[in-house]
C-alpha cells in the first residue's frame, strides 16, 4: 500500500532550519520531491545537495516570504521542475516578542509580514495551479500561542491566531477543487524560534518554556500523517506540544 506522498511535489518555506528542514527529510526519503524555499541560500543549496546524493528528489530557491514575487517564483520552479505542486507548507515564521510598552513596532511589522502575509503570498501563489489541476493541500503553521495569549506574546499569538482563521476560510472556499487544508500548531519544539527574541527577559521565559521542547522531527511526522492520508480525508487542524509542556 502506497503511502500517498511519494510522488508527491511538496514546496517548503523556512526550509533551511528546524521545522521545515526536519519536514524537508523527512518527506523526501518518503518519496516526495520536495522544492526548498528559504533567506539562506546556502543553508537550503546544502540540504538540496545533500538530499541528492541521497537519491531523494530536492530543489531550492532562496526566498524571502515577504515579497510575493519569490513565493510565486518558488511554486514555478516546483511546476517547471517537476511539471505540479501538491502540497504547499508554508512554515517561515519569527517570535521576536516583547511587551507593548516597548513599542517595538518594526518587529510587530516583520511578524505579520513574514508569519500572516508569507502565508497570503503562499495562497496566492499555489492556488491557481492547484485550482487548474483539481487537487492540492495548503498546510499552515501556527502555533500552541494561535490559541493561547500570554503578556509579552500578543502580537505573534495575534498573527498566528489570523493563520487559523484565514484557513479555514480558504478551507470552505476550495472544498470544490478537492484542495486540502491544514493546520499544525506545534508547542516547544526545538528550533531556532526563540534566538528571535531580544528582550532578555521575555527570551530567558521563553526558554525555560523551551526546557522541554520536542525535536522538529515530531513536526516532520505530524505533516506526514496530514499529508498521507487518503485525498478524501482532510485533517484541518493538529496541535500538539510536548507531554511535560504546561502553556
Amino acid at each position: 500500500m502506497g503511502n500517498n506522498i511519494s510522488g508527491k511535489v511538496v514546496v517548503i518555506t523556512g526550509a533551511s532550519s528546524g521545522l521545515g528542514e526536519a519536514a524537508a527529510r523527512h518527506l523526501a526519503a518518503q518519496g516526495a520531491c520536495v522544492v526548498l524555499g528559504a533567506r539562506r541560500e546556502e543553508r537550503i543549496r546544502a540540504l538540496s545537495e545533500q538530499l541528492r546524493q541521497e537519491g531523494l528528489k530536492a530543489e531550492y530557491l532562496a526566498t524571502d516570504v515577504t515579497r510575493r514575487e519569490d513565493l510565486a517564483r518558488l511554486v514555478d520552479l516546483a511546476i517547471a521542475r517537476f511539471g505540479r505542486i501538491d502540497v504547499m507548507l508554508s512554515n517561515a515564521g519569527l517570535m521576536p516578542n516583547s511587551r507593548f510598552d516597548r513599542l517595538k513596532v518594526e518587529d510587530w511589522e516583520r511578524m505579520i509580514d513574514v508569519n500572516l502575509k508569507g502565508v497570503l503570498y503562499g495562497i496566492a501563489a499555489a492556488l491557481p495551479p492547484m485550482q487548474q489541476q483539481n487537487s492540492g493541500h495548503f498546510i499552515h503553521v501556527s502555533s500552541v500561542a494561535g490559541h493561547k495569549v500570554r503578556a509579552g506574546g500578543a502580537v505573534y499569538a495575534a498573527t498566528k491566531h489570523a493563520v487559523r482563521a484565514l484557513t479555514e476560510g480558504l478551507r470552505q472556499e476550495v472544498k470544490g477543487y478537492n484542495i486540502r487544508t491544514t493546520i499544525i500548531s506545534p508547542g516547544a519544539i526545538a528550533t531556532e524560534l526563540t534566538d528571535s527574541i531580544t528582550e532578555p527577559e521575555l527570551q530567558a521565559t521563553m526558554k525555560k518554556v523551551y526546557e522541554s521542547a520536542i525535536s522538529a522531527d515530531s513536526f516532520a511526522r505530524t505533516v506526514a500523517f496530514a499529508i498521507s492520508q487518503p485525498d478524501d480525508v482532510d485533517i484541518n487542524e493538529i496541535l500538539f506540544r510536548p507531554t511535560s509542556q504546561e502553556y
